[in-house]
C-alpha cells in the first residue's frame, strides 16, 4: 500500500510539472468556475502568479461576450452533461490592452455520478485572427436557419418552415460552420449569439434588429 502511495505522488508531481510547462494558458476549476489550479501561462494573461489565481472566478477574470452562453453551460453542467463548452471572452492584459479569445471547458471526473471539475483552456486571438473570427453579415436565410437551430429545430423542420430541402438547410449550415470555424451546431449557435447575429434574451430565437433590417 505504501508503495502505491509513493507511486501516486510521483505521478502527481510529474503531471504538475508538465502542467506548469504547457505554453497554452490552462486552469482547473470547480464546477462553479472557481480556479483550483492554474499554470504560469494562464497567470501571465492576468498579470499575476498561479497561486494568486486560486479561488478566483474564471469568468470574472475573462469576461464572456455573451451571457447566454454561460447560462446554457451552467444548465448543462447541472444536468451532468459531458460535452465540451466554448465561451467567447475578453479581458485586460497586464499592459492595459483589451484582448480577445475563447475559453474551452471540458468536464472531467472519475465517474459519471461525481460532480465534474472543469479543465479550462484559453485560446488567445491576435488582431488578425480576431477580425477573421468576426463573421460577415449573414444572409436573411442564414439568419432564419440559425434562429430555428437555436430553438431546437431539426434539419427537416427548418427545411419545412423555410421552404427549402433538407440538403438546402445543410448547405447553409456547412457554409456557416466553415466561415466561423464551428465544430458542431451547438458552437454555431453560440457564435451566432456572441457575434450579435441572434438577439439575446428573446424567445423564440430571432435575428437581431440589424439582421432583420437586412431582409
Amino acid at each position: 500500500m505504501e508503495a502505491g502511495r509513493i507511486e501516486a505522488v510521483v505521478w502527481r508531481n510529474r503531471a504538475l510539472t508538465l502542467f506548469d510547462r504547457i505554453a497554452v494558458p490552462v486552469a482547473v476549476c470547480d464546477v462553479y468556475g472557481v480556479v483550483v489550479l492554474a499554470n504560469p501561462a494562464m497567470a501571465a494573461e492576468c498579470g499575476t502568479t498561479p497561486g494568486r489565481l486560486r479561488g478566483r472566478d474564471v469568468l470574472e477574470l475573462f469576461r464572456p461576450q455573451e451571457a447566454t452562453q454561460v447560462e446554457r453551460i451552467a444548465e448543462a453542467l447541472r444536468l451532468r452533461h459531458r460535452s465540451r463548452y466554448q465561451v467567447s471572452v475578453r479581458w485586460r492584459a497586464p499592459g492595459g490592452a483589451e484582448r480577445y479569445g475563447e475559453l474551452t471547458a471540458d468536464p472531467v471526473s472519475d465517474s459519471v455520478e461525481e460532480m465534474p471539475a472543469l479543465l479550462v483552456m484559453l485560446r488567445v486571438l491576435d488582431e488578425r485572427e480576431r477580425h477573421a473570427e468576426e463573421p460577415a453579415r449573414v444572409t436573411p436565410v442564414e439568419g432564419r436557419v440559425l434562429a430555428l437551430l437555436a430553438g431546437g429545430a431539426t434539419t427537416a423542420r427548418a427545411a419545412r418552415e423555410l421552404g427549402l430541402t433538407s440538403d438546402g438547410v445543410t448547405y447553409h449550415l456547412r457554409r456557416l460552420s466553415a466561415r466561423w470555424g464551428a465544430a458542431n451546431r451547438t458552437e454555431l449557435v453560440a457564435r451566432a449569439y456572441a457575434s450579435g447575429v441572434l438577439a439575446a434574451g428573446v424567445w423564440p430565437p430571432a435575428p437581431t434588429a440589424a439582421e432583420a433590417e437586412a431582409e
